[in-house]
C-alpha cells in the first residue's frame, strides 16, 4: 500500500471519530434530552438521532472503507462481499427503526410530517440506499451477473454509494439545527446554551467524520489491488459468475503437455546417440 503510515492515521482517526459520534449522541439524549424509551414521548423520538448516527453514519461509513483496510486484502473477494453487504443490512435495519420512531412520535404528538426539508431529503437518501443495496445484492452478492456487468456498473455503484453518503451527512446537519430550533426555547438557541454548543459540536464532528471516510475512498494508491480482487474468488475455481474457471486446468494441462514434449524429445536424442555409438563400434 502506499503512504501505509498516512492511511493509518486517517483510518484510526475515522474510528475514534465514529465512536464519539456515538458517545456524543448518547449524552445528547440522556444528559440533555429525556433519554430513551418506546412511549410516543421525547425519549421515542431520541432514538431517531443515536439510530441514524450509529447506523447511517458510523456504520455505514464503515462499510465504505471495508475494501481498504490492506489485512483484509489476501481473504477472499466474496467474503469480503459478505461483509460490506452486511455492515450495510445492518444500517438499514437500524434507519428503519429510527424512521419508525419519529412517525410514531409526530403521530402521538399530533405533528405533521414530511413538510419540512430535512424530512423530504432523508426519505429519499433512504429510499434510494435500500434501492441500491438491494440493485448491488443481485448484481454482485449473487453469481448471476455476468463479470462484464458488474465492471460496467462498478463507477456508478461507488459514484452512489459516496453521493448517498454525503446526503446522510447532509441530512442529519439540517436534522440537528431543526431539533434545536424546536426545542431550545429558553433559553433560546441564538444565545448560544450548553446544550446547543454541545450539539452544534456534535454537528461539526459529523462533518469531518464524512470527510474522513470519502478522502479514505477517494485515494488510489489505497485502493485493493486488482490481483487480489480475482483470486481466492471460491474454491475449486468458480469464478464470481459461477461458471468454473478453467485456468488452472489448461496450466496443468500445458505443463503436462511440455513434459510430454521433452521426455519425447529426451528419447529421441538417446536412440540416436546409441545409434551413433553402435555404427562408431563396428
Amino acid at each position: 500500500m502506499e503512504g501505509y503510515i498516512s492511511f493509518l492515521f486517517f483510518l484510526v482517526s475515522s474510528l475514534l471519530l465514529g465512536f464519539i459520534l456515538v458517545i456524543f449522541a448518547l449524552v445528547w439524549v440522556f444528559h440533555y434530552s429525556d433519554g430513551l424509551g418506546w412511549d410516543g414521548g421525547n425519549p421515542e423520538f431520541n432514538w431517531h438521532p443515536v439510530l441514524i448516527i450509529t447506523g447511517f453514519i458510523f456504520i455505514e461509513g464503515i462499510a465504505i472503507i471495508v475494501y481498504r483496510l490492506p489485512w483484509t486484502w489476501k481473504c477472499s473477494k466474496v467474503l469480503m462481499k459478505c461483509i460490506h453487504a452486511g455492515l450495510h443490512l445492518t444500517a438499514t435495519v437500524l434507519v428503519v427503526v429510527a424512521l419508525v420512531a419519529v412517525f410514531d412520535y409526530h403521530n402521538a404528538k399530533d405533528i405533521p410530517n414530511m413538510y419540512s426539508l430535512h424530512s423530504w431529503v432523508g426519505l429519499t437518501v433512504v429510499i434510494l440506499f435500500v434501492l441500491q443495496l438491494v440493485v448491488s445484492i443481485f448484481v454482485y452478492l449473487l453469481p448471476i451477473t455476468p463479470i462484464s456487468v458488474r465492471a460496467a456498473l462498478m463507477p456508478i455503484h461507488v459514484y452512489s454509494g459516496l453521493l448517498l453518503f454525503g446526503g446522510v451527512i447532509a441530512t442529519s446537519l439540517m436534522g440537528i439545527t431543526e431539533k434545536l430550533i424546536f426545542s431550545l426555547k429558553n433559553p433560546s438557541y441564538s444565545s448560544l446554551p450548553p446544550h446547543g454548543v454541545f450539539v452544534n459540536t456534535l454537528g461539526l464532528l459529523i462533518a469531518v467524520f464524512g470527510g474522513l471516510i470519502i478522502w479514505i475512498t477517494t485515494r488510489p494508491g489505497w485502493k485493493r489491488p486488482p490481483e487480489h480482487s480475482n483470486k481466492n474468488q471460491s474454491p475449486f475455481g468458480v469464478t464470481p459468475d459461477g461458471t468454473n474457471d478453467g485456468t488452472a486446468t489448461e496450466n496443468s494441462n500445458t505443463e503436462k503437455s511440455d513434459m510430454e514434449l521433452n521426455s519425447d524429445a529426451a528419447r529421441k536424442r538417446n536412440l540416436k546417440l546409441d545409434e551413433a555409438g553402435q555404427r562408431s563400434t563396428m
